[in-house]
């Protein structure tokens, strides 16, 4: 069933009337927002929904007649069974048609079906999630000073002189009380010479007494004077300490297929959504890794093809590198995301524990693992062995509740684990 509402609703009346439905059906609204998850795709994580709720709860209080009291007259047409006084027996097992589904006891209603806007599904979607411990304890409470202009002053320091204003109140000064400019004083002088070659003297006196009189007006009125003078004028303003960066690692040797890649990439859209959408002050780091790894920007990170070995160390000095030189953790807050299918150069992996339990996790606010695969992998369906970075990284997770981990082998999978990673008091692993 289509309901389609033509009623006139201006000054955005409609707006409202919607967003006071979904608010009072929140509870339904949000329930249908998780199943349609389980069936959405990824890519379609930035469009809207249509869902179905349940009738119940949306309806609103009306006033009408009472049906057990009054008299009420019906023309029924065709009707060869019954007369005045009859009572029509409630009917068995049900009809056909919308409304109300028939039964017994009159339970069941069809769903209410509408379609969420890409604002409101993916308010719905990122309402529960947040980056874990996003402000430090210990930076909560204490605020930078940061400086915005805030117009002109006539006092200052000279390194803040605005000079184009400056010149803007000197020019409306001299125009106001029209100060003689310099060429109309040449061009007096030029008058004078011409009539004392004529021998015009009392033309000479004149222009002589209108020259002294402008010259005497331009020393009177300065050029510029201290009136006109103004400064840049700045106020400071308090700023909460709450800088913080997320870094995105991803694997793109050649022990990645193409589905795995997919799945990476799928998982870093989504989580690249969700914090340019949530936070506004978050910087995000794109590092991609091979044999060695290397800062990219966002298109190369998602759609660039690279081919070689494994060595996932380099990706950790690449992070720690990039944290020290432009990050200090007395000014952020640093986040950490990584994807891999798991496999590692043998020799690599004490040094991967080695630089995330003793370097990447103190720095961190929470660091999560995510180990992506085909969905027949045995390190998936637990039919074999663990990875050599999952088994590694095992080996730092019972010491650092802010380090995650978690595996996804299909892409169905993608929406769940990112909500178990970043949701609200979610449980570390």
């Amino acid at each position: 069933m289509n309901v389609v509402d033509r009623r006139q609703n201006p000054k955005g009346k409609s707006l409202s009337n919607r967003q006071r439905f979904i608010e009072r059906a929140r509870a339904e609204v949000k329930g249908a927002v998780q199943d349609a998850l389980r069936k959405r795709k990824v890519a379609d994580v930035e469009h809207g929904e249509k869902i179905a709720i349940p009738t119940r709860g949306i309806t609103e209080p009306v006033f009408h007649h009472s049906r057990r009291t009054g008299r009420t007259d019906h023309v029924v047409p065709g009707n060869k069974e019954y007369v005045r006084g009859d009572e029509i027996p409630r009917p068995q097992g049900g009809g056909d048609g919308g409304g109300r589904e028939g039964s017994p006891d009159g339970s069941g209603e069809d769903a209410f079906e509408f379609t969420l806007t890409k604002e409101e599904f993916l308010d719905m979607f990122f309402e529960d999630l947040e980056l874990p411990d996003l402000v430090k304890k210990t930076l909560k409470d204490s605020t930078a000073v940061d400086l915005q202009r805030a117009g002109y002053t006539v006092t200052g320091s000279p390194a803040n002189l605005s000079v184009p204003r400056t010149m803007r109140q000197s020019m409306a000064r001299r125009i106001s009380l029209k100060r003689p400019k310099l060429g109309d004083l040449e061009a007096l002088r030029e008058e004078i010479d011409k009539a004392e070659a004529r021998g015009a003297d009392d033309e000479v006196a004149r222009l002589k007494l209108l020259l002294e009189k402008s010259e005497r007006r331009s020393k009177i009125i300065p050029y510029i004077d201290p009136l006109d003078v103004r400064y840049r004028r700045f106020e400071r303003v308090p700023k909460p300490n709450t800088e913080a960066v997320m870094f995105c690692l991803m694997d793109v040797s050649g022990s990645m297929t193409e589905a795995m890649k997919d799945l990476a990439k799928r998982f870093f859209m989504l989580l690249h959504v969700f914090l340019i959408r949530r936070y506004r002050h978050v910087d995000v780091v794109f590092i991609r890794h091979t044999s060695t790894a290397e800062e990219v920007d966002e298109e190369t990170f998602f759609y660039s093809r690279e081919t070689g070995g494994t060595v996932v160390s380099t990706a950790l000095e690449k992070m720690l590198e990039i944290a020290r030189a432009r990050y200090p953790t007395d000014r952020w807050n640093i986040y950490g995301a990584q994807a891999s299918d798991g496999d590692n150069y043998g020799a690599d992996s004490s040094r991967c524990v080695s630089l995330l339990g003793g370097d990447v996790l103190p720095l961190c606010q929470y660091f999560a693992y995510v180990e992506v695969g085909d969905g027949t992998s045995g390190s998936l369906t637990g039919l074999s062995r663990d990875s050599d970075l999952w088994r590694a990284y095992s080996e730092v997770a019972p010491a650092h509740q802010h380090f995650a981990m978690r595996r996804v082998g299909d892409p169905a999978q993608i929406f769940s684990v990112f909500h178990e990673l970043f949701a609200k008091g979610g449980v570390r692993a």
